[in-house]
């Protein structure tokens, strides 16, 4: 595994060559109005989710809001661990410089 990304402490690289993918930390709050990425918790995204933690609700909108916020196909979005917990992992299939640029582009990450 390659070491953190020095600006997000919520990034990393995992495998090689065309394997690799990027991995996101996300913690998550289920239930809320509407899906918004509100800043950080401990060392990971804080996202909050307008949908229910059953049966995978939370775990699908959850792909899909991320899909759509990097503008990559739901396919591309896949999760690594943390299906029943709030502390989640995703591998995103997209070059880490377009993850990064939409990270330094989210307001509410900025110092």
């Amino acid at each position: 595994m390659n070491p953190p990304s020095p600006s997000w402490p919520c990034l990393r690289l995992d495998g090689k060559g065309t394997q690799q993918k990027v991995v996101l930390d996300l913690s998550v709050s289920p239930n809320a109005k509407r899906t918004e990425l509100v800043g950080w918790h401990d060392g990971a995204l804080r996202v909050r989710l307008s949908a229910p933690p059953v049966d995978g609700a939370a775990n699908e909108a959850l792909r899909k809001w991320l899909a759509s916020e990097l503008g990559v196909p739901q396919a591309r979005v896949t999760l690594l661990r943390g299906a029943s917990g709030r502390r989640k992992q995703w591998a995103i299939d997209a070059p880490e410089a377009d993850v990064s640029a939409w990270l330094s582009r989210q307001s509410v990450l900025q110092t």
